[in-house]
Formats: C-alpha cells, structure tokens, sequence
C-alpha cells in the first residue's frame, strides 16, 4: 500500500511541477498563445502524458542519432513534444517549432529546478555536510561509508 502511495504522491507532484513549469513558459515567452488559464492546466496535463507515454518511444527510435548528437537531439524531441500538444489542446498554440524548442528547453530548467527545490519523490536527494557530521539522519535509506586511516598502527 505504502509503495501505491509513493508513486501516486510522486505522480501528483510531478503533474503540480509540470503545470507550475508549463505556467511560466506560456506567461515569459512570447509565441505561445492560450485562450484561458485552465487550458494551460490541460496542456500541462497532456504534456505529462505525451512525455510519459509517446516520448520513449520517439526516444528509442532515434537512439542512433541521439547517440551521434551526444544527446542533443533530445532538445528537439522535447521541442517536438511541445509542438504536438499544441496541435492537441484546443485553445494553446505556438507560433513556430523554434519557439517550442526555446520553450521546452526553459520548462526542462524550470522543471529541474523545482525537483530540486521540493524535494521530487524518487529523485536523487542531494545536501552538504561538514567533514565529521553525518546526514543519514534525514535520509533514512542513504548509506553513508567513511574510511578514515588509523593512527598509531604503522
């Protein structure tokens, strides 16, 4: 039960981010046009699942050239996704590809900020401690080892 909880609060927040994320693109970047508000709330919504859903696979079969791009063509998949949802919700729309590409790009950072900040469930948690003081105190499941060199036994 706790595991089904887990992942419905990781996908709850990873929906609230999106929207926040997506939010901020449609208001900052000019290009994209939205009719209301709740439609920003759809979009994200569909984005969340065109990526969850549709973007693996695009991934999987453009592996080869995102492997000669050194992963940079994951920008325009991710650019791709942003044009397709546009074509999807009525009421969003992008004036162009290259300004969904700028926009996917500050939604990924926006994103990645905000999974930082809040803390996503099922992300990398990271801190900084002193030399000496321990954190496994916070993270229960982290596994902090420390080799120190004994003195004296020479």
């Amino acid at each position: 039960m706790g595991n089904v909880k887990n992942k419905m609060k990781s996908i709850l927040v990873k929906l609230i981010v999106n929207i926040v994320s997506f939010a901020l693109v449609v208001k900052f970047i000019s290009g994209f046009q939205v009719d209301k508000w709740q439609t920003v709330i759809v979009a994200a919504i569909v984005l969340t699942f065109v990526n969850a859903i549709l973007k693996p696979v695009i991934i999987l079969f453009t592996l080869p050239l995102n492997i000669l791009s050194l992963g940079l063509f994951t920008f325009i998949i991710n650019g791709f996704m942003f044009y397709l949802v546009s074509k999807l919700v009525k009421g969003f729309s992008i004036v162009n590809f290259w300004t969904a590409l700028v926009g996917s790009f500050i939604f990924s950072i926006v994103s990645i900020l905000l999974n930082i900040f809040i803390g996503s469930p099922g992300k990398v948690k990271f801190g900084f401690y002193r030399h000496g003081t321990s954190h496994s105190s916070r993270y229960n499941n982290v596994i902090d080892v420390e080799a120190e060199e004994e003195k004296g036994n020479k």
